[in-house]
């Protein structure tokens, strides 16, 4: 039996700029299993502009108003962080399935009761940490249950976010650390999602969280803001395989390795390389090597990049996962399995995140 349609109604949408617009709306378009059919803004000017922008004729002002819309299957949201719990829990409460972008909570409490409140209304959710739907973490699986590196040995991985000491006006609120938008959060947030996602969670961690650069420009006026979030985060600790693992995510450096992770065992070696490290948006490169050679380039077969044949044109955009996260959910819905991960999935991230945070301030080795 083909998929039905889903109808989506995305909350937190201008007609300009933002997420909504570069990668949930792109990538909806392209899959012909879903229908955008209702946006919701800050404000009916908004809320109009965006549904002229993007042909979408039920336009709403008020959230509440979009979530119990008859048509509605799905709904998106893609606002500032500190909204979530608000939006999440309408939805929930209205019993839709909901695809909400990472970070889930703004903190530990506020993903655990969105994601309680999840499995009490027993509804579908999709959480938008959608690298582990790019066809190179895929390939890197498959090469690893292959035996390629043989066993995992240990785990390597760094990454730099944001260069400079310049942020554009609507990512000034990432630089208040009770917004729960930071570096932690959202670049070592995406990366410990892969490599946990690979290779296993954290069984204890040992963390150090620093603010080498508390003066932060914005650069449409100039004016210098005070940035409580942390710039540097290093973690070392043990996998549950017992493999060694680390992590060292910075940003307001002047430059650096965008992104590299490495995965040793004792046969070979696996190279995973960005520009940013932000692996649910830039493309991934795969090398690898056996024994001491050298990494070299390895190509991701046809079969995992051209899994959703309508969003190829989107490859290398930062629609191109986000498509893919919707494109499995879809198939999820319509075949009973549960392939994207959701609000359980989150609440594991944002507990590892959380005994980050419990290391960096104590200074102690923590069980994660």
């Amino acid at each position: 039996m083909p998929e039905s349609t889903l109808g989506v109604g995305i909350i937190g949408v201008s007609p300009v700029r933002g997420w909504a617009a570069t990668a949930h709306i792109p990538a909806l378009r392209a899959l012909p299993n879903y229908e955008i059919r209702a946006l919701s803004a800050h404000s009916a000017e908004s809320a109009r502009a965006a549904g002229e922008a993007f042909g979408v004729r039920a336009v709403f002002s008020d959230h509440e108003q979009l979530v119990i819309q008859p048509d509605i299957d799905v709904v998106a949201v893609t606002v500032k962080v500190p909204h979530h719990r608000e939006l999440v829990s309408a939805t929930l409460a209205a019993g839709k399935a909901v695809y909400c972008e990472w970070p889930l909570g703004r903190d530990l409490d506020d993903t655990r009761a969105m994601a309680a409140l999840a499995a009490e209304q027993g509804v579908r959710t999709v959480v938008g940490l959608q690298a582990r739907q790019a066809p190179a973490i895929e390939f890197v699986q498959k090469l690893l249950s292959d035996g390629y590196v043989g066993e995992v040995l240990s785990t390597t991985m760094v990454g730099l976010s944001v260069p400079g000491d310049v942020v554009g006006q609507p990512n000034a609120y990432m630089l208040d650390r009770s917004n729960g938008a930071n570096v932690l959060t959202i670049a070592v947030g995406h990366s410990l999602d892969i490599l946990n996602h690979v290779l296993g969670e954290f069984a204890d961690l040992s963390a150090v969280s620093d603010l080498r650069r508390p003066l932060i420009t914005i650069e449409e006026t100039g004016e210098q803001i005070v940035k409580t979030a942390p710039d540097q985060i290093a973690v070392i600790g043990t996998l549950s395989s017992g493999a060694t693992a680390s992590i060292h995510i910075r940003e307001a450096v002047a430059g650096g390795t965008g992104f590299l992770w490495e995965i040793n065992g004792t046969d070979g070696t696996l190279r995973i390389t960005a520009d940013e490290a932000q692996p649910q948006i830039f493309p991934l490169a795969v090398a690898g090597a056996k024994g001491e050679n050298e990494p070299a380039k390895l190509v991701v077969s046809a079969a995992l990049t051209q899994k959703w044949p309508a969003l190829i044109g989107l490859e290398g955009a930062p629609a191109y996962n986000v498509g893919r996260a919707y494109a499995a959910f879809a198939a999820d819905i319509h075949n009973g399995t549960q392939t994207v991960p959701d609000f359980a999935d989150a609440l594991r991230r944002h507990e590892a995140i959380a005994a980050i945070e419990r290391s960096a301030a104590s200074g102690e080795r923590v069980k994660a």
